[in-house]
C-alpha cells in the first residue's frame, strides 16, 4: 500500500488541473445512469442509485486496481453531483430529446473519464500501457454496470464505437504527455479526440467490423 505522503505527492500534479474534468465525467455519467432508470419508469431513489453507480463505478474500480484511496469516499462532492444529476433528470420529466441526450452525455463522459483515468494512473507512476487500460476502465465500467442493472445489452457486446472512444482519449493523452505537454494541454487535445470519434459514430452510424464469418450484430 502506498503511504499517504507518497500518494499526495504523486496526485498533486493532476488535482489542480483536471479536477473539473473529473467532476464533469461523474456528472454526465451520473445523468446517463439516471436517464436509464427513467426510461424504465423507476422512482427517484432508483434514479439516484443508478446515477451514483454509473457516475463513480469506473473510478472506483480504477482506484481499487491501482491501490489508491477510493476517490468519492474522501470527497463528498462526487456523490452530491450524482444526486444532483438524478434530481435534474427527475424534474425534467418527459422530454422528447432526453433519451437522445443520454447518447451525447455518454460521449462526453467517455472522453472526460478516458483522460482522467489515464491521468490518475500516470500520477501513480504506472506504465503508459497500464495508464491507457485504466483510462478505458474508468470510462466504461460504470456504463457496463448501468446496462446490466437496466437489463440492456452491455456496451462491451455492441459494435458501436464506445470503448474505442475512451481508449483513443487515453492514448492521445499519454502520447501528448510523452512528448512533454502539460496535463492541461494534453487533456485539451485528448478529450476532444475521444468525443469526436464517438460523436462521428453517432452521427454517421460508424461501427467496428465484426469477426470474419460471425453473425452481424448492431
Amino acid at each position: 500500500m502506498i503511504d499517504p505522503a507518497t500518494l499526495e505527492a504523486l496526485s498533486e500534479p493532476i488535482l489542480p488541473t483536471l479536477f473539473m474534468l473529473d467532476y464533469a465525467g461523474v456528472a454526465v455519467f451520473a445523468a446517463t445512469g439516471a436517464l436509464a432508470a427513467a426510461r424504465l419508469k423507476q422512482d427517484l431513489v432508483t434514479l439516484a442509485f443508478f446515477a451514483a453507480i454509473t457516475g463513480v463505478g469506473g473510478g472506483t474500480l480504477r482506484d481499487l486496481l491501482i491501490d489508491a484511496p477510493v476517490f468519492w469516499v474522501h470527497d463528498w462532492k462526487y456523490i452530491a453531483i450524482c444526486l444532483a444529476a438524478a434530481l435534474a433528470v427527475w424534474f425534467l420529466g418527459q422530454r422528447e430529446w432526453r433519451f437522445r441526450a443520454l447518447l451525447w452525455l455518454d460521449a462526453v463522459g467517455l472522453a472526460a473519464y478516458g483522460v482522467m483515468g489515464a491521468a490518475k494512473a500516470e500520477a501513480m507512476g504506472l506504465a503508459p500501457l497500464i495508464c491507457i487500460v485504466m483510462g478505458a476502465l474508468t470510462a466504461c465500467f460504470g456504463g457496463v454496470v448501468r446496462d446490466l442493472l437496466a437489463g440492456q445489452p452491455s456496451i462491451l457486446l455492441r459494435r458501436e464505437i464506445t470503448v474505442s472512444a475512451a481508449i483513443l482519449a487515453a492514448v492521445v493523452y499519454m502520447a501528448m504527455k510523452q512528448v512533454g505537454l502539460s496535463n492541461v494541454a494534453a487533456a485539451l487535445i485528448a478529450a476532444p479526440c475521444g468525443f469526436a470519434l464517438r460523436a462521428a459514430s453517432l452521427q454517421w452510424g460508424w461501427v467496428l467490423p465484426s469477426f470474419p464469418g460471425s453473425p452481424s450484430r448492431g
